[in-house]
């Protein structure tokens, strides 16, 4: 019954205290009289209706009485108050923007699909409100601080343009997203449900079944429908599937066409016939699916390719040329480079990557594990102690980043307690041919068109050779101090499911010799042990020794031995694909050894068919992800660190060129006009340092980005895949690119520096 209005309630007051008896009118002339007592009435009539209509009197919940409905809640909580929906309510109170007919019904349904609670029009005016804020505040920005900096100026107006038309798509990229992570488990939702039905042909039971031994959206998605029968929203199971489907009939179509074959089972009273309908509905999910990533394969080659160039190869070979342009732009700086290097091209390629994903098909990928799995749980309690501190995977990722960064920052550091024009010599020689000649550790020149002489002194820094491998530090820190935080956090739930993966390649055959004993005639409590007696060396093995031992030591049933909390054997193995296979065992052996045996029969063959349809989708992607790891993990830290060792030779042939010429100028009056003029076409050039860093962060945001691309094309959405991947990757690359930077800029520097000397003294004699 629905809950009644305050309105409608003091209406039934008002009729029964005109129909009503004497009595009542008399109530109805003291209530008259006394508010208070009206007021009195009035509570007792809403705690009437309240209780006829179905809900408590009491409570903070009173409009849920359902204890199912309140778990459903608490399991499935959508994601509020996110930082776009906040920006879409505050764009859309300052102005509502419309986004017109055409393309406000693509904008619902994508907020609807990514749950997201704004209206289109909040959204549209969050993509037009969004960009001029940002164009108005950095311009202001740059007026007040940066004297109106023709570059910034521009930037800003050019990156508030630029991002209108992504905003204005990001309702369909999030909900792209949101479907990305549900179609990861299609596949394995059509299994789960065909398994069941195969024994029971009942679907809301298979759904629920499904809903159970799934962890991502889908799970919830499908606990939806059945809580949409339930509430009465439709009246069937039936009805509730119908409308949810409709949501996949353009993005996985054979997704829905399993689905129906599903359904049409129920209507078939052949049971040869039904059980074929549940098979073809997984042949159909598995072949579409395979196409589908065939496909997707090769439509990515050019989407790749141009990532690779555009996004990294292209801007790699650039910063060759950089030094040169500076060193004759006098107005470029290596904050202008920064701004390029580490906001502009690194926001693109990461625009570029998400896009790849976002057209990956579903229904491949590999599970994710639960954090309350009790085995993960049991790895995080085992963090080790230094000193009282728990080594937390946090508390390492800081202990190995804070003290590289701080060495790489000491330069400037230095600089600032030494103050301007002072330094620290580290070498000098009475020869000027030397290379080492009056060596600096930090090298800070003067800037051009300043003079100590007139009190205008401006010093530009700094251009040492041993500040700027202080400088590689800098960048090591950030590599190793993300590398170990996300290497800690994974290293052991990795290796739990590695172990379990392995499990889960071999148990179709596990499974199906569990099925042979059991049609044999074994009991169940001596199948396991005759499985053990075959595979005892491999990970099935493990998994049905750790069954056989509950069993014969511990006095436990099988459901005890496999499900118990703190000794099953699923615990040592948390894969869903296990779990819900050992269910359907459970249940099927209560009906006989036979059912059991051809259960077992059957979801091996499924099982198999599955592991066969990902080695070949593993096959199509191998040679995409081998390419984009090559550049990752070897080209770009290789070719980054060269280029910043042929950048150090420039800029100390410019930069000492400039120096020694200007002052031999001075010295020798016959030839000075004609070599000022030359020194005059050089500019101060990038400081090494600055730029070594400049570059050293680009490639971590390089191989951070690349990393979650693989990781995505790999896994899908699979968090821990994509955590462990960047950890492995940051470790490697970045220490590859700092030490290929380090050598080069030592050899590099001292062969410049060794021919400019001899050069200039050549040049004097």
């Amino acid at each position: 019954m629905d809950k009644i209005s305050e309105e409608e309630i003091r209406k039934a007051m008002d009729e029964y205290d005109h129909e009503g008896s004497s009595t009542s009118k008399s109530m109805n002339s003291q209530s008259k009289k006394s508010p208070k007592a009206r007021e009195n009435k009035f509570s007792l009539f809403k705690k009437i209706s309240n209780s006829l209509s179905g809900q408590d009197m009491v409570g903070s919940d009173a409009n849920i009485t359902s204890a199912e409905y309140r778990q459903f809640l608490d399991e499935n909580k959508p994601m509020i108050h996110s930082w776009y929906e906040k920006a879409c309510r505050f764009s859309g109170n300052l102005i509502k923007i419309s986004p017109g007919k055409d393309k406000k019904p693509e904008i619902e349904a994508a907020l609807k699909t990514a749950h997201l609670n704004v209206s289109a029009e909040d959204a549209f005016s969050f993509a037009i409100i969004g960009p001029i804020l940002l164009m108005l505040g950095g311009i202001l920005i740059s007026f007040l601080l940066l004297n109106g900096d023709f570059f910034f100026v521009s930037f800003f107006l050019l990156a508030g343009i630029g991002t209108m038309i992504p905003l204005t798509k990001l309702p369909m990229i999030f909900a792209s997203i949101t479907r990305m992570k549900s179609s990861k488990e299609i596949v394995l939702s059509v299994f789960y449900i065909v398994t069941y039905m195969r024994q029971n042909s009942n679907l809301e039971k298979a759904i629920e079944f499904a809903s159970q031994h799934l962890n991502g959206p889908l799970a919830a998605e499908l606990k939806k429908v059945l809580w949409n029968v339930e509430s009465q929203t439709y009246g069937t199971i039936k009805e509730s599937l119908d409308e949810y489907m409709e949501k996949w009939r353009k993005t996985n179509a054979e997704f829905l066409e399993a689905m129906n074959l599903i359904e049409s089972s129920l209507y078939e009273p052949s049971e040869e016939n039904r059980i074929g309908l549940l098979d073809k509905a997984l042949d159909v999910i598995l072949t579409e699916t395979y196409e589908k990533m065939l496909h997707y394969s090769h439509d990515i080659q050019s989407p790749i390719s141009t990532l690779h160039m555009l996004g990294v190869i292209l801007p790699i070979l650039g910063l060759v040329i950089l030094p040169l342009v500076v060193s004759f732009m006098e107005n470029v700086e290596w904050y202008h480079i920064a701004i390029l290097y580490n906001v502009v091209i690194p926001i693109a390629v990461y625009f570029v990557g998400k896009n790849i994903l976002s057209t990956r098909p579903g229904g491949y990928g590999s599970g994710e594990i639960a954090s309350d799995n009790p085995m993960v749980v049991e790895k995080k309690k085992k963090n080790k102690k230094f000193m009282g501190k728990e080594l937390t995977p946090l508390f390492m990722g800081l202990a190995v980043f804070l003290p590289l960064f701080l060495l790489g920052i000491s330069p400037i550091l230095l600089h600032w307690s030494l103050g301007p024009g002072n330094d620290i010599t580290l070498f000098h020689s009475e020869y000027s041919d030397n290379w080492y000649n009056d060596m600096k550790f930090l090298d800070y020149r003067e800037a051009k068109g300043t003079s100590a002489e007139y009190g205008d002194v401006e010093y530009k820094g700094p251009y040492g050779l041993f500040a700027t491998l202080l400088g590689v530090l800098f960048v090591l820190s950030f590599g190793l101090g993300f590398g170990t935080y996300y290497y800690y956090k994974t290293k052991d739930i990795i290796f739990i499911r590695e172990e379990t993966r392995k499990l889960e390649d071999e148990f179709g055959s596990a499974i199906f010799q569990l099925g042979n004993r059991l049609g044999d005639g074994i009991p169940l409590e001596m199948s396991f042990s005759k499985v053990v007696e075959v595979m005892q060396d491999s990970q099935p093995g493990k998994f049905f020794g750790i069954i056989d031992s509950n069993i014969r030591r511990m006095g436990m049933n099988p459901e005890q031995a496999i499900f118990d909390k703190r000794l099953g054997a699923i615990r040592f193995f948390p894969s869903n694909l296990i779990e819900s296979t050992m269910k359907v065992l459970t249940e099927a052996i209560k009906k006989g050894p036979m059912i059991a045996s051809r259960a077992m029969t059957n979801v091996a063959r499924y099982v198999k068919e599955m592991h066969s349809v990902e080695e070949r989708l593993r096959d199509l992607l191998a040679e995409v992800i081998s390419s984009m790891s090559s550049l990752v993990k070897f080209l770009a830290p290789v070719i980054s660190g060269i280029v910043v060792g042929i950048t150090a030779m420039i800029t100390n042939i410019i930069g000492n060129l400039r120096t020694s010429l200007g002052q031999f100028g001075t010295d020798a009056a016959e030839s000075g006009g004609a070599l000022a003029g030359l020194t005059e076409m050089f500019g101060d050039g990038i400081p090494t340092y600055a730029f070594q860093i400049v570059v050293g962060i680009y490639i971590v945001q390089v191989v951070w980005i690349m990393s979650k691309t693989i990781a995505g094309i790999s896994y899908g959405d699979d968090k821990l895949g994509e955590e462990y991947t960047i950890g492995q990757n940051m470790l490697r690359s970045v220490t590859l690119y700092c030490i290929i930077a380090a050598v080069i800029t030592i050899i590099f520097t001292i062969i410049a520096l060794s021919v400019l000397g001899r050069a200039i003294t050549a040049e004097i004699v």
